[in-house]
């Protein structure tokens, strides 16, 4: 059995969500708050409970997520739509995608350019989140300085800062950053030392 249709099963109903104007899906019935928070899903925003674009994205990929207004009907709708105001959802999809079949739990990134916080599985709502993802594209150009301030202040904290890169099939390959060696060169570029992590 995949880790896929293991996350498929963890959901006893389908739940339905409202599409906001900013493109997070607002989940009315308390039981399914709870069930998606129980889950790792979704955050209670004043009075709201959303799903972050990537949330629901994955949902509706599971078939665990209808969308009760507007023209979203499926996955590729709200992709779609999303696409409109989000270049880069596609990548933190694939991401978000990859991790959770993994069993780990995903939250948004909490600063440093970084696109997830990621929990050791077992430990959401235990332990502070251990993993600090930044999502990348491959054969995109990433200014290693400002990253490398990033890593450090991240490291500081405890915590392990991540690439998550996505090739061009879509596969994920993490590397963990550290012990990042910057040297400059006769043509004075900046070289980063990445090694993958399994």
């Amino acid at each position: 059995m995949s880790s896929e249709v293991g996350q498929n099963s963890e959901f006893q109903n389908v739940i339905e969500g409202v599409l906001t104007k900013k493109s997070l899906i607002k989940i009315v019935d308390t039981r399914s708050q709870d069930q998606l928070r129980n889950k790792g899903f979704g955050d209670k925003e004043d009075n709201d409970y959303l799903l972050e674009t990537y949330e629901a994205l994955y949902l509706l990929y599971l078939n665990k997520l209808v969308i009760t207004n507007g023209s979203i009907d499926n996955f590729g709708s709200l992709l779609k739509h999303v696409l409109k105001h989000d270049e880069e959802i596609v990548t933190r999809f694939l991401v978000y995608r990859d991790l959770r079949s993994r069993g780990y739990v995903v939250k948004e990134g909490f600063g440093f350019g970084a696109d997830f916080r990621v929990y050791e599985r077992g430990e959401y709502e235990k332990k502070r989140a251990k993993y600090v993802v930044f999502c990348i594209n491959e054969g995109i150009n990433v200014k290693v300085g400002e990253l490398s301030k990033n890593v450090r202040e991240i490291e500081t904290m405890g915590k392990n800062a991540i690439a998550a890169v996505v090739e061009r099939r879509g596969e994920v390959i993490y590397y963990k950053l550290t012990n990042m060696n910057f040297k400059e060169n006769k043509k004075q570029e900046t070289t980063l030392t990445l090694k993958e992590r399994k």
